[in-house]
């Protein structure tokens, strides 16, 4: 992986201590250490649009839902298919089945 001025040693210290959090009750707490309510919101809400996306869900649809301008959902979009992978394993772990097929396939 290249390095970039958002990965590096501090950034790599922080995903270091996120994949220590052992429970989604210490993962809240840290989170709300971290970040700020609005912050939250806002990362949730991306994470329910890659969910949605994924789901085939329309654009229109995850707007309303979401209250997501559709630029920011075509943005999360371009990221789900053509980004470096997290979304996707992300999905995949989380049980949608029905990606792990295209995730498979970027790996072979």
């Amino acid at each position: 992986m290249a390095m970039s001025n958002w990965y590096n040693k501090d950034s790599k210290d922080l995903f270091g201590a996120v994949i220590r959090l052992k429970d989604e009750q210490e993962a809240s707490r840290f989170f709300r250490d971290l970040l700020t309510e609005k912050e939250i919101i806002e990362f949730s809400k991306r994470w329910k649009v890659a969910k949605m996306l994924n789901s085939k869900i329309s654009y229109v649809e995850i707007c309303k839902k979401t209250g997501l301008s559709s630029r920011t959902v075509a943005r999360i979009s371009r990221w789900l298919e053509s980004g470096m992978g997290g979304y996707k394993a992300m999905l995949v772990k989380e049980g949608n089945h029905h990606l792990v097929q295209s995730v498979e396939k970027g790996l072979s």
